[in-house]
């Protein structure tokens, strides 16, 4: 977390609305008041930016002494593997890259926030019946990684309730320059255990009327056992709880579509696709590029689906190939506009093929038989807990011959051989295996 005030009074607006106000820091002060701020390491960067924008000179963000903060009498208890004094980490850190060569940064970075694991039982030291505890940052950049977040947020959740008769979660997510704000707002906001979500930053005052607190900024960047386990494992690591001891049960996704507030012409359209049958849903393409299938793979694999598979009305979220046309292929993607529009669209597939996104997470809410073609080395390790998800690895065997940092596309040679190889009959085969 970063500890800090602002120069002048001002109010940032997030992508839903939502006015966070900032208020000149007043003095003298014992820190534990409205005008001492805290947030995310990525969240105060971005709220510097915003005030350079607006008039660097006028509007500054001025760092508190943490230990100062930390101090105080009424300082929530930290839960979980402590991600003090973050900001004096990673600014040594930077110094020591400018002043050595260091050839891996992303490796060192893991390493930047302790690993070692602590017990959350033992830091359970207040003795009320009601407790709450505040989340700083959110807990995942993707839709995947957050909906694998939450499953271990519950996991908390009920080894919190075995202590506390009644445990309420706030979570504090970065606002200032987050343009999907809204969307994970309601992604967390869909777990029923989760009381409120916020945009940070928010003042000392307010902070220090929690019990406990766990610190989420940057972690998942710079903590070394997010690159080795499962998301969900990684999570629990970080809260505390022996992974390993956890029922496999309670490590899957769950999403509650009642909450969901969905176009009467979505639900008629699918409605009417669920009565003529079987539906498949086909979703190639990623927001990530790598991760994607390439669209003449793609295509290919579409072509050979509505082939092979004629008891199925194949539906997708995607543009695949604007000139390709099917009477049994419906793309769905005008009425896709949300995060709730995706998962309510999912929820009624039998089936599914996808690239490596976030639908392979939202399918295991929905126990959906589900073949993921994906080029991550780590695929098995991220679904080894979805008995209804299996995998397809694709080995990259592109080779780049560009002597530059950069990445230059026409000096990368075999970027497709690999997809060349991908028999289609394997995939339909293992769908055919559920």
């Amino acid at each position: 977390m970063i500890f800090f005030r602002v120069t002048q009074n001002i109010n940032v607006k997030t992508t839903d609305g939502s006015l966070i106000k900032y208020f000149k820091f007043k003095t003298p002060s014992n820190l534990n008041n409205e005008t001492a701020y805290i947030t995310t390491y990525d969240d105060f960067e971005d709220l510097k930016m915003v005030f350079k924008n607006v008039d660097e000179k006028l509007y500054k963000a001025r760092l508190l002494i943490e230990d100062k903060i930390r101090s105080l009498e009424d300082f929530p208890i930290e839960l979980g593997i402590s991600n003090k004094n973050e900001f004096l980490k990673f600014s040594k850190y930077k110094q020591i890259s400018n002043e050595y060569f260091i050839n891996d940064k992303k490796e060192i970075e893991t390493f930047l926030q302790s690993s070692e694991y602590v017990d959350l039982k033992k830091q359970l030291i207040i003795k009320k019946n009601k407790i709450n505890v505040a989340f700083i940052g959110t807990m995942g950049d993707t839709i995947g990684q957050m909906l694998c977040s939450c499953s271990a947020l519950r996991v908390f959740y009920n080894k919190l309730k075995e202590v506390y008769d009644e445990v309420l979660f706030d979570v504090y997510l970065n606002a200032s320059n987050n343009t999907f704000f809204s969307r994970d707002k309601q992604i967390y906001l869909n777990q029923d255990f989760i009381n409120k979500v916020y945009p940070l930053s928010l003042n000392v005052k307010r902070f220090c009327t929690y019990d406990y607190f766990v610190d989420n900024s940057m972690v998942s960047k710079h903590s070394s056992y997010y690159d080795v386990l499962n998301w969900t494992d990684a999570w629990l690591y970080k809260f505390g709880i022996n992974y390993k001891k956890v029922n496999v049960l309670e490590k899957h996704n769950q999403i509650n579509i009642d909450k969901f507030i969905i176009d009467f012409k979505l639900k008629e359209k699918l409605t009417a696709l669920k009565s003529k049958g079987k539906i498949l849903l086909y979703h190639p393409y990623a927001a990530d590029i790598n991760k994607s299938i390439p669209q003449e793979f793609a295509l290919k694999i579409l072509r050979k689906l509505l082939k092979k598979c004629e008891d199925y009305t194949i539906i997708t979220t995607l543009n695949i190939d604007n000139k390709f046309k099917d009477d049994r292929l419906v793309n769905l993607n005008k009425y896709s506009k949300t995060f709730q529009d995706l998962v309510y669209i999912i929820s009624f597939a039998d089936k599914m093929i996808t690239t490596h996104t976030s639908t392979m997470h939202i399918s295991d809410a929905f126990m959906i038989p589900t073949v993921v073609i994906s080029t991550s080395q780590r695929i098995e390790e991220e679904i080894k807990y979805y008995d209804y998800v299996k995998a397809i690895r694709i080995q990259d065997k592109s080779k780049s011959m560009s002597k530059f940092i950069f990445e230059n596309e026409s000096l990368t040679f075999y970027k497709f051989e690999s997809w060349k190889k991908l028999k289609i009959s394997k995939i339909i085969k293992l769908l055919e295996t559920f």
